[in-house]
């Protein structure tokens, strides 16, 4: 895949994209998979048959259990009930309820009606829905802070497993750009989209990341499926050591961060040099745990919000994160780029 060629320019610096562009097309492509035969994309809609739900610690208040049930909803999208809210209604997972993207933890959180019916870090839940291909559910949660597990969505994706599908009326909808997109932002990281390339809709993952330390220069590319997103959920959300240091120290004097609940079993922390605990997803002797994850969870998650259906298409995305990823999705509301791809 390449950026180059004509793409509608949404924002961002002539001058930053250009480098941007010249330091990604020299990354190479640590896995391709791209040659992996894929399964179809179906024309059914689903939701699970039976609910389920998992139970894990929370991710900013660590000491206390959180439950999540997850049940088959007959209407459309995925909505998020709070459970222990019983006056306020369900949050559509929609670009339009998107209430911040995090600071010091970054995550999307969503929000609606009263200013407490929000619920942080659904992007390791909401995955699921490009990931999995369930149109349509209802998730309850006990509070507004959802577990943080060991073994990255994994936990999630069994409880979606377990439920199983059951078929909805009515055709699956998939939805595009009208036209390709980028958006470039001041550090260099850059998105963009393309109608889907072949045939029948696909969503193509061209990502590739950026750190300055351990875990380095990351890029994967893959052509969506369940199996492998069922691979890559496994990834968890990385940290430095740094950022964990004070997280646990001068962190513990802010609300946001005083009970966070990372461990060096539930993310992975990475030091200038080295990992400080063992890495995931390795390939070929390089752990690509955090470009796993930043593919199927976190950039996943943003194209989820695309409320009408399955986002497809070609995507490319370096150095990029949730505001970056959520100011796209916006702005294809905003300016009107979005489409149905006919089947």
């Amino acid at each position: 895949m390449t950026v180059d060629g004509e793409a509608r320019w949404l924002e961002g610096s002539a001058d930053v994209w250009a480098r941007a562009r010249a330091r990604w097309a020299e990354q190479p492509v640590d896995l391709d998979l791209c040659g992996r035969p894929a399964e179809p994309f179906a024309t059914s809609r689903f939701t699970i048959a039976e609910p389920q739900t998992v139970s894990g610690p929370g991710t900013f208040f660590g000491r206390a259990t959180r439950t999540v049930r997850i049940e088959p909803h007959d209407g459309e999208g995925w909505w998020i009930d709070r459970s222990d809210i019983p006056d306020a209604l369900p949050t559509r997972v929609s670009v339009r309820n998107v209430w911040t993207t995090g600071y010091l933890v970054s995550n999307i959180v969503l929000r609606s009606g009263p200013p407490h019916n929000y619920v942080r870090v659904v992007e390791h839940l909401v995955a699921m829905k490009l990931g999995l291909g369930i149109d349509s559910l209802m998730v309850r949660i006990d509070s507004g802070d959802p577990p943080l597990f060991d073994r990255g969505s994994l936990d999630f994706v069994e409880a979606i497993e377990r439920g199983g599908r059951r078929e909805l009326p009515g055709r699956a909808r998939y939805l595009t750009v009208k036209e390709p997109v980028a958006m470039c932002a001041p550090n260099g990281a850059f998105l963009v989209l393309r109608p889907p390339s072949g045939g029948a809709p696909r969503l193509l993952l061209d990502v590739a990341i950026d750190f300055p330390n351990a875990i380095g220069r990351q890029r994967i590319r893959f052509v969506l499926d369940r199996g492998l997103f069922r691979q890559g959920a496994v990834a968890r959300t990385n940290t430095s050591s740094a950022r964990k240091l004070y997280c646990q120290t001068v962190g513990r004097l802010f609300a946001d961060v005083r009970h966070l609940g990372y461990t060096k079993e539930n993310v992975l922390v990475a030091g200038r040099r080295r990992y400080h605990n063992e890495p995931r997803l390795v390939h070929e002797g390089k752990a690509l745990e955090a470009a796993w994850h930043r593919a199927v969870l976190d950039l996943l998650a943003a194209l989820a919000l695309v409320e009408e259906g399955r986002f497809v298409g070609d995507v490319v995305s370096y150095k990029s994160g949730h505001a970056l990823d959520v100011r796209m999705v916006t702005r294809l509301y905003r300016d009107g780029l979005l489409e149905e791809v006919r089947q």
